[in-house]
């Protein structure tokens, strides 16, 4: 940029006006300092008149070389305003099509990233699990059902879209448009469609092999490890799909706002974007699912890929550090929350720069959930959460951190009531069908809109991932899982008609779930028994030649003889019951090559059990040997900062001889 005339003019006379303070005593004494003594010079005043005069004129000339200058400048100003309008027009117009070819070259780049991902997926992580699946590691249909149609995705990105974008593009000069392309997409659409409605069945798969199969689990921890892999986990890459849709919407758009009305690729892109936008719009609650799957899967990393947390049915409300305040002494803990639409996380900082970042202390259910302000004169900014498994009582960084707190708990805590009254409403005014005519009669059909989640499993339902089914014998609206049963209705001609697992136990007298695991006798929701059990926690189970499981084990205060296993601690059916009286048990058993182990065993019926370490091993057992004598065991006394009723009495525990993914 050219020097304006007034900064040339500053910055001249700024160099003057140094030069003139720098000179010190003109037309006067001038002292000097040597050695300590002082030496005064006297300058003739002829000279200093001649000298004034010098500079007099010397000033004068460069005013009037300012003034030219000055003109000049605005010359050249004027001629480059002229210059700079005229090419304004002419880069505006390039700036256009240098837009379009950018949209066009980011939908190229994002498509071989895409790709790339794809082939990750399809080639490397399906590849290596089922070349281990067809030794008879674990079944096939378990890798199928998690990578759905994934090699149909990959072939038509692949092998089509993507060699014809990378043609248009070197052919771009000439050929300019987008349109013609993006409409061969649109027919596949329905692969998508495909994709995201098992993918809530592929993350349940997935965790469960996980935790079942130390093989399965050996190959996913080694391909994570890959480059390729960008340090992110098998879930974080197969969620590229389920969001690749809107992103060809969203450039389509953009592509439509610069391309001019006239433009011959108008009507083209138009149709596409059309098309496209209604896919997109069905995935839409996909993508925000996929979002929160994220942060899901973020929290479950920071607190040791143990808790239950990957679930579509979870929805991360807010996070953030607090002040437990301790019962027994004055002392304040700093710990962390993780509020869900469902529970409550309390845990534990860790001193780690890397992995786990949490120890979750225990984990708070919504279902009857308290939270009121409190009043302390030691510490301010407190209030109180209270549930079914423990009391916090918490401070706050700030008056307007409580009250932040305090409304997110509170709305939770109303969203969560509000949707259990709902499916309590629709469950007591439907007409119910009796056992009897089960079958025989057809039912009255709940309305979808008068139920917000399954009426079997309480799974909450959303448009794409779990959508509502009818069983045909009740009339409930349950989810797909529940729905997967078929038998046959009198009413229908004998027909095998879709029902849900309750209807097809009765219809068919099976009392077996497909997996064949028995259903247990007594069948209550795991959160209702923690809160008042006189022994509960995760233990690794196993029975007979069966892997290895986790699973949080319940003993109730009602039912005091008897020991419920449920895959987790919000689960709302067991997946088998113990009853204790009469069993052996073993402290150490023989052959056993896990620490912290016993066994329960009576006839052929044998039940292994490993704990945390040692000391909650013993707890278990105080209770457990009571129990089999058939007298009611009394609650072990809490340890550490565990509540006389904790909702975790040990910590989650990996599977023996495995590392945790």
């Amino acid at each position: 940029m050219p020097l304006s005339p007034q900064g040339f003019g500053q910055r001249t006379a700024g160099v003057h006006g140094w030069q003139h303070h720098g000179e010190r005593g003109r037309g006067g004494d001038e002292s000097q300092e040597t050695d300590g003594h002082t030496i005064t010079h006297r300058m003739p005043h002829k000279a200093e008149d001649r000298q004034g005069e010098r500079e007099e004129e010397e000033e004068e000339e460069e005013e009037e070389g300012d003034e030219g200058m000055r003109e000049r400048s605005d010359e050249r100003e004027q001629q480059h305003d002229t210059s700079r309008n005229d090419s304004t027009a002419m880069d505006k117009k390039e700036t256009n099509e240098q837009k379009l070819y950018k949209i066009a070259n980011e939908l190229l780049q994002t498509e071989k990233a895409y790709v790339a991902r794809l082939n990750l997926l399809d080639q490397v992580f399906c590849a290596k699990l089922l070349e281990e699946a067809n030794k008879g590691t674990f079944p096939t249909d378990v890798v199928k059902g998690i990578f759905s149609n994934i090699s149909s995705i990959h072939t038509f990105h692949s092998q089509f879209l993507l060699p014809d974008l990378e043609k248009r593009m070197g052919q771009w000069e000439s050929t300019p448009r987008l349109g013609d392309i993006l409409q061969k997409l649109t027919p596949f659409l329905k692969m998508y469609a495909e994709y995201v409605r098992n993918f809530d069945k592929a993350m349940d798969l997935l965790k469960q092999w996980t935790e079942r199969s130390p093989q399965f689990k050996a190959i996913i921890l080694e391909i994570q490890g890959q480059e390729a892999c960008g340090n992110l986990t098998l879930q974080h890459h197969m969620l590229e799909p389920v969001q690749r849709v809107p992103r060809y919407e969203m450039l389509l758009k953009d592509y439509l706002k610069k391309l001019p009305e006239n433009d011959p690729d108008r009507p083209d892109a138009q149709k596409s974007l059309d098309t496209i936008g209604m896919a997109a719009t069905h995935s839409n609650s996909a993508i925000r699912k996929s979002e929160n799957l994220k942060k899901l899967l973020e929290i479950y990393e920071m607190v040791g890929e143990e808790e239950d947390i990957v679930n579509a049915s979870n929805e991360f409300i807010k996070e953030g550090h607090i002040l437990k305040l301790a019962a027994r002494n004055t002392s304040a803990m700093d710990r962390y929350l993780f509020l869900f639409n469902n529970f409550l996380l309390y845990c534990v900082p860790k001193f780690s720069l890397v992995g786990q970042k949490f120890t979750v202390r225990t984990r708070i259910g919504l279902d009857g959930m308290k939270v009121v302000e409190t009043t302390n004169e030691d510490y301010p900014h407190t209030f109180q959460v209270s549930g079914k498994e423990r009391t916090l009582e918490l401070q706050a960084s700030s008056e307007q951190d409580k009250e932040d707190w305090i409304k997110a708990f509170q709305e939770t805590i109303a969203i969560f009531h509000q949707k259990y009254e709902t499916f309590k409403s629709a469950s007591k005014d439907s007409e119910e069908v009796s056992t009897a005519e089960l079958g025989k009669r057809a039912p009255r059909w709940i309305r979808d809109n008068e139920v917000t989640m399954c009426m079997k499993c309480r799974e909450q339902f959303n448009a794409l991932t779990r959508r509502r089914h009818h069983c045909r014998a009740c009339g409930y609206v349950v989810c797909w899982r529940c729905s997967e049963y078929k038998a046959q209705l009198e009413y229908d001609g004998n027909k095998m008609n879709k029902v849900c697992k309750d209807c097809y136990s009765i219809l068919t007298g099976n009392t077996e779930e497909k997996e064949g695991k028995k259903k247990g006798i007594l069948e209550i929701e795991a959160a209702q028994f923690s809160g008042s059990s006189i022994m509960c926690g995760f233990l690794q189970y196993c029975e007979k030649s069966k892997p290895w499981q986790k699973v949080w084990c319940v003993i109730p205060e009602k039912e005091a003889l008897v020991l419920y296993l449920y895959g987790a601690p919000q689960d709302v059916k067991a997946q088998s019951t113990i009853p204790l009286l009469g069993y052996a048990v073993e402290d150490n058993p023989k052959g056993a090559d896990t620490p912290s182990s016993f066994r329960l065993s009576q006839s052929k019926s044998v039940h292994c059990f490993a704990a945390e370490n040692e000391e909650v091993k013993q707890r278990w057992l105080r209770v457990i040997r009571v129990a089999v004598t058939g007298e009611v065991p009394e609650s072990p006394p809490p340890h550490g900062d565990t509540p006389p009723h904790p909702s975790i009495d040990s910590a989650p525990l990996d599977p023996p001889n495995s590392d945790g993914l």
